[in-house]
């Protein structure tokens, strides 16, 4: 995993996209760093607590509200337990862009 190409894609396409907000960006980050603790393995567990920690976000509606945009714009692919004794899963999609090869530019 190249994680510094993964961040820049991950830049790149929140700085085209108008819905995002920072709490948005503070919590993808700290999936990040949760993803980066599991060394890049999909999928993660996570813990609501911790990442309201990390991300500073103080509201359960407005993490969950965040969390689901997240999956719904294509930035990770979340899928919720409703059991209370098993953590949340979170597969972190593949934002890596490469860059384009200019001798393949379309002229």
């Amino acid at each position: 995993m190249y994680y510094i190409k993964h961040l820049t894609g991950f830049f790149q396409k929140v700085s085209q996209d108008k819905m995002l907000k920072p709490t948005h960006i503070s919590l993808y980050i700290a999936l990040f760093q949760y993803w980066n603790f599991s060394r890049f393995r999909n999928p993660i567990n996570i813990s609501r607590d911790e990442l309201m920690t990390i991300s500073k976000i103080n509201s359960r509606a407005t993490y969950h509200k965040c969390l689901k945009n997240l999956h719904a714009s294509g930035y990770i692919d979340y899928r919720p337990s409703y059991d209370p004794f098993t953590g949340s899963k979170v597969f972190m999609l593949d934002l890596t862009v490469e860059k384009p090869n200019p001798k393949q530019a379309v002229k």
